[in-house]
């Protein structure tokens, strides 16, 4: 038996695995903090239930990607405390995120949160790591979902140049 064969677990991790384990722990532990003072702007309920799955979601990853981190002797990134709860109307309007924008930037992470677990899952060879990456991805895109069915429900969405009329093809 070679040192990549048997129980995924005991393999070693290379340091491409290891940077975008500690990359995303990271970015979900911001993800947190970020998305709890988008709940203290957020004034729509729906919106609202959508940033309570993400972060959710996020103290998931962090829950299950520091443990790998730990397991393997590599030092985690500090969460961040806490954001206390606070009244909307105690935010000022010229201070405050709007629900529209608050959407945007939602949809905009989990993008790129797309793009990353996709990285993570196509440079890992532990299997445990390519299919933990491989879920994240499969809850992200049912959240990117949900924020763009919002998004047009609520009609939040800019969408890009629309090509209505299309050119008329030349046979030649």
């Amino acid at each position: 038996m070679g040192i990549l064969s048997g129980n995924p677990k005991d393999e070693p991790l290379h340091y491409g695995e290891i940077f975008s384990v500690w990359t995303a722990s990271t970015v979900a532990k911001g993800a947190v903090s970020c998305y709890q003072a988008y709940l203290n702007h957020s004034g729509d309920k729906d919106l609202k239930k959508i940033l309570d799955g993400l972060i959710d979601q996020a103290n998931l990853e962090i829950k299950e990607l520091d443990k790998i981190l730990i397991d393997n002797g590599i030092a985690t990134v500090p969460t961040m405390p806490e954001r206390p709860a606070v009244k909307l109307e105690d935010i000022p309007v010229g201070a405050r995120f709007a629900d529209p924008e608050i959407a945007a930037k939602i949809a905009a992470d989990v993008s790129l949160g797309l793009v990353a677990c996709s990285q993570a899952m196509g440079q890992s060879i532990r299997v445990d790591i390519g299919a933990l990456f491989a879920k994240y991805h499969i809850t992200k895109t049912a959240l990117g979902l949900k924020i763009l069915e919002i998004s047009k429900e609520k009609g939040w969405l800019v969408p890009p140049p629309l090509q209505i009329k299309r050119p008329e093809t030349v046979n030649a």
